[in-house]
């Protein structure tokens, strides 16, 4: 009989193509691997310091002229720890990412207190974006008053709460960069609940597998007693050019249930199918905060989770003669890809001395991925 003929051959075909899809959906799933990140032995050589200015956070990216253009927040350490309202965004260049890097000049300079990054401009993340150099980083304003004095920290509370999240751009990482009368990422006004009511900092910035751009940003509320607010949490915003507008998603990232301020610093990017993230996990024991570098990926880039190697570092540094150190802090992790591979991890570290003062430099990690097709 025909009818049962075709029957067959229907149901054979069927299920051929539903093997087939389902072997492709198998085959997409092992492609995209999971991540162990781990630490290379670091030279001595490759730490950017100077004697009389405290040094944060550097991000690089290599320029078409083959050199590495490391941008970095520096303010005088003579001052104490007044980062929040006398940091300026600086300019560096080395033959390799690792170092030496040379001192060039102020990138984001203080541009006077009528502009709403005037006063203060911290925490560079620096990407290149078809053909074009962009610079995100915090700006504020406020009355530029020190509060501090070297081994008392204190913070100006103006600035602070001024913080708003901008982007430079440029054709070339010497600059000149154009800077925006408005900030990239404002706060959320007229909502006195909103997650970003009281200020945005601290850009993670990568371009997505649909070329949109998405950012990971440092949110304070209004929901506690100003002027620290709170809670700090992250935020995601996602847009369609690298200089806006953003729109932002409802839900905090990284957060840990009981928690109000568990982490900090994002460095995120896409590879192999995830997005991946670098974070300083902040674990809060008794009175006691316990810092660390974890890692977290995404299929989305808007819902975050744990990764299966989610332990990074506990901020101990191997030397390359086998020493090991065991920073105060290891902060603002910034990867440098190169060859569509991280080669280098860039973080902000210090030590303290006997009086209390912090010294605080930059330092470039080696760094490897395992992946895992488990």
């Amino acid at each position: 009989m025909l009818i049962p003929k075709l029957t067959t051959l229907l149901v054979t075909t069927l299920f051929i193509f539903s093997c087939k899809e389902e072997k492709t959906k198998k085959e997409i799933t092992q492609q995209v691997p999971d991540y162990k990140i781990e630490f290379g032995k670091v030279s001595k050589n490759s730490i950017f310091k100077n004697d009389s200015l405290s040094i944060w956070g550097g991000s690089l990216v290599k320029g078409e002229d083959n050199l590495y253009h490391m941008f970095y927040s520096q303010w005088p350490k003579k001052i104490g720890w007044e980062w929040v309202n006398y940091s300026v965004i600086s300019h560096a260049t080395a033959t390799s990412p690792f170092g030496p890097f040379t001192p060039k000049g102020d990138a984001l300079p203080d541009r006077g207190i009528e502009h709403w990054d005037g006063s203060t401009t911290h925490n560079p993340t620096v990407h290149k974006f078809n053909g074009k150099y962009y610079l995100y980083y915090m700006g504020n304003m406020g009355d530029k008053k020190i509060v501090s004095v070297p081994g008392k920290a204190k913070i100006n509370w103006v600035h602070r709460n001024n913080q708003r999240i901008g982007v430079a751009v440029a054709d070339n990482p010497n600059g000149p960069w154009k800077r925006f009368d408005k900030p990239v990422l404002d706060i959320t006004e007229n909502d006195s609940l909103a997650h970003d009511a009281l200020m945005t900092s601290n850009p993670s910035v990568c371009q997505m597998a649909d070329g949109k751009i998405l950012m990971v940003y440092k949110a304070v509320g209004k929901k506690h007693k100003l002027p620290n607010g709170g809670p700090v949490v992250h935020m995601v915003a996602i847009a369609d050019s690298p200089t806006g507008p953003f729109k932002k998603y409802p839900a905090p990232v990284f957060t840990f249930k009981g928690e109000t301020f568990p982490a900090e610093d994002p460095y995120i990017w896409y590879q192999d199918g995830k997005y991946r993230a670098i974070v300083k996990r902040i674990k809060h024991e008794g009175k006691k905060r316990v810092f660390s570098l974890v890692h977290y990926d995404s299929e989305n880039g808007i819902n975050w989770n744990k990764a299966k190697h989610f332990e990074i570092s506990d901020r101990t540094v191997t030397w390359e003669d086998g020493s090991s150190y065991r920073f105060d802090h290891l902060e603002r992790p910034q990867v440098f890809i190169e060859n569509n591979e991280p080669v280098a991890l860039l973080c902000a570290a210090d030590s303290i001395d006997a009086n209390n003062v912090r010294h605080s430099f930059n330092i470039q990690i080696p760094i490897t991925i395992k992946k895992f097709n488990d």
